[in-house]
Protein backbone atom coordinates (compact mmCIF):
# COMPACT_ATOMS: atom_id res chain seq x y z
CA UNK A 1 0.00 0.00 0.00
CA UNK A 2 3.24 2.41 0.85
CA UNK A 3 4.22 1.69 -2.58
CA UNK A 4 1.21 2.59 -4.47
CA UNK A 5 0.44 5.91 -2.63
CA UNK A 6 4.29 6.90 -3.20
CA UNK A 7 3.86 5.82 -6.74
CA UNK A 8 0.35 8.16 -7.45
CA UNK A 9 2.15 10.75 -5.68
CA UNK A 10 5.34 10.42 -7.93
CA UNK A 11 2.65 10.54 -10.83
CA UNK A 12 0.88 13.77 -8.86
CA UNK A 13 4.49 15.47 -8.92
CA UNK A 14 5.16 15.19 -12.51
CA UNK A 15 1.93 15.86 -13.65
CA UNK A 16 1.62 19.47 -11.54
CA UNK A 17 5.76 20.34 -12.48
CA UNK A 18 6.13 22.90 -14.92
CA UNK A 19 8.42 22.14 -17.59
CA UNK A 20 10.72 24.56 -19.08
CA UNK A 21 12.38 24.54 -22.49
CA UNK A 22 15.68 26.75 -22.45
CA UNK A 23 16.16 27.13 -26.30
CA UNK A 24 12.31 27.98 -26.19
CA UNK A 25 12.22 30.57 -23.19
CA UNK A 26 15.82 32.16 -25.03
CA UNK A 27 14.27 32.80 -28.22
CA UNK A 28 10.83 34.49 -26.50
CA UNK A 29 13.09 36.64 -24.15
CA UNK A 30 15.30 37.35 -27.44
CA UNK A 31 11.62 38.10 -29.51
CA UNK A 32 10.46 40.45 -26.32
CA UNK A 33 13.20 42.36 -25.51
CA UNK A 34 13.76 42.99 -29.39
CA UNK A 35 10.41 43.89 -29.75
CA UNK A 36 10.88 46.55 -26.79
CA UNK A 37 14.16 47.41 -28.47
CA UNK A 38 12.38 47.81 -31.79
CA UNK A 39 9.77 50.20 -30.14
CA UNK A 40 12.01 52.71 -28.37
CA UNK A 41 14.25 52.60 -31.83
CA UNK A 42 10.93 54.04 -33.27
CA UNK A 43 10.46 56.60 -30.47
CA UNK A 44 13.65 57.88 -30.68
CA UNK A 45 13.69 58.31 -34.62
CA UNK A 46 10.55 59.66 -34.56
CA UNK A 47 11.42 62.60 -31.51
CA UNK A 48 14.19 62.70 -33.63
CA UNK A 49 12.19 63.48 -36.87
CA UNK A 50 10.28 66.05 -34.68
CA UNK A 51 13.20 68.17 -34.69
CA UNK A 52 14.44 66.88 -30.92
CA UNK A 53 18.12 67.14 -30.59
CA UNK A 54 19.51 63.71 -29.53
CA UNK A 55 19.14 63.82 -25.53
CA UNK A 56 16.11 65.48 -25.85
CA UNK A 57 15.13 62.36 -27.88
CA UNK A 58 16.40 59.95 -25.43
CA UNK A 59 14.97 61.19 -22.59
CA UNK A 60 11.28 61.52 -24.17
CA UNK A 61 12.50 57.73 -25.43
CA UNK A 62 12.63 56.77 -21.62
CA UNK A 63 9.77 58.59 -20.62
CA UNK A 64 6.95 56.72 -23.02
CA UNK A 65 8.61 53.53 -22.63
CA UNK A 66 8.47 54.19 -18.51
CA UNK A 67 4.66 55.32 -19.10
CA UNK A 68 4.04 52.60 -21.14
CA UNK A 69 5.13 49.91 -18.74
CA UNK A 70 3.52 51.96 -15.88
CA UNK A 71 0.30 51.70 -18.04
CA UNK A 72 0.31 47.99 -19.25
CA UNK A 73 0.74 46.90 -15.61
CA UNK A 74 -1.93 49.45 -14.09
CA UNK A 75 -3.75 47.54 -16.77
CA UNK A 76 -2.37 44.09 -15.71
CA UNK A 77 -1.22 43.48 -19.08
CA UNK A 78 2.65 43.68 -18.24
CA UNK A 79 2.58 40.50 -15.87
CA UNK A 80 1.24 38.61 -19.12
CA UNK A 81 4.02 39.99 -21.24
CA UNK A 82 6.80 39.17 -18.31
CA UNK A 83 5.31 35.29 -18.11
CA UNK A 84 6.16 35.12 -21.56
CA UNK A 85 8.97 37.21 -22.21
CA UNK A 86 10.67 36.47 -19.00
CA UNK A 87 13.73 38.29 -18.88
CA UNK A 88 13.04 40.13 -22.20
CA UNK A 89 10.48 42.02 -20.48
CA UNK A 90 12.04 42.62 -17.20
CA UNK A 91 15.32 44.19 -18.75
CA UNK A 92 14.14 47.12 -20.19
CA UNK A 93 13.26 50.18 -18.63
CA UNK A 94 9.48 49.06 -18.79
CA UNK A 95 10.29 46.47 -16.42
CA UNK A 96 11.51 48.61 -14.26
CA UNK A 97 8.76 50.95 -14.46
CA UNK A 98 6.45 47.57 -13.57
CA UNK A 99 8.43 46.65 -10.70
CA UNK A 100 8.10 49.76 -9.07
CA UNK A 101 4.39 50.95 -10.38
CA UNK A 102 2.76 46.87 -9.74
CA UNK A 103 3.61 47.50 -5.40
CA UNK A 104 2.16 50.55 -5.98
CA UNK A 105 -1.16 49.57 -7.36
CA UNK A 106 -1.52 46.28 -5.21
CA UNK A 107 -0.68 48.18 -1.78
CA UNK A 108 -3.01 51.26 -2.63
CA UNK A 109 -5.96 50.38 -0.40
CA UNK A 110 -3.38 50.51 2.56
CA UNK A 111 -3.30 53.85 1.85
CA UNK A 112 -0.77 56.22 0.49
CA UNK A 113 1.39 56.24 2.81
CA UNK A 114 1.54 53.26 4.44
CA UNK A 115 0.69 51.40 1.37
CA UNK A 116 2.11 53.38 -2.11
CA UNK A 117 4.51 55.12 0.06
CA UNK A 118 5.71 52.43 1.91
CA UNK A 119 5.93 49.67 -0.79
CA UNK A 120 6.32 51.32 -4.02
CA UNK A 121 10.48 50.30 -4.01
CA UNK A 122 10.31 46.92 -2.44
CA UNK A 123 11.28 45.18 -5.60
CA UNK A 124 12.96 48.07 -7.23
CA UNK A 125 14.70 49.29 -3.68
CA UNK A 126 17.38 46.93 -4.10
CA UNK A 127 18.34 47.67 -7.76
CA UNK A 128 18.57 50.98 -7.13
CA UNK A 129 20.32 50.82 -3.51
CA UNK A 130 23.23 48.43 -4.82
CA UNK A 131 23.25 49.97 -8.55
CA UNK A 132 24.44 53.47 -6.42
CA UNK A 133 26.56 51.91 -4.33
CA UNK A 134 28.36 49.95 -7.73
CA UNK A 135 28.52 52.71 -9.46
CA UNK A 136 29.96 54.70 -6.43
CA UNK A 137 32.63 52.10 -5.82
CA UNK A 138 33.48 51.82 -9.41
CA UNK A 139 33.93 55.50 -9.59
CA UNK A 140 36.16 55.16 -6.65
CA UNK A 141 38.42 52.33 -8.01
CA UNK A 142 38.80 54.64 -11.03
CA UNK A 143 39.98 57.53 -9.11
CA UNK A 144 42.24 55.85 -6.60
CA UNK A 145 44.11 54.21 -10.20
CA UNK A 146 43.45 57.78 -11.73
CA UNK A 147 45.46 59.12 -8.91
CA UNK A 148 47.95 56.61 -8.69
CA UNK A 149 48.82 57.08 -12.69
CA UNK A 150 48.40 54.17 -13.51
CA UNK A 151 45.63 55.57 -16.04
Amino acid sequence: MDEMNQKQYQDYIRRVTPTHSLPAQMARAFLTGGTICVLGQGILNAAAAAGMEEKTAGSVCSLVLVLSGVILTGWNLYPSITKWGGAGALVPITGFANSVAAPAIEFKKEGQVFGVGCKIFTIAGPVILYGVFASWLLGLIYWLVKSAGAL
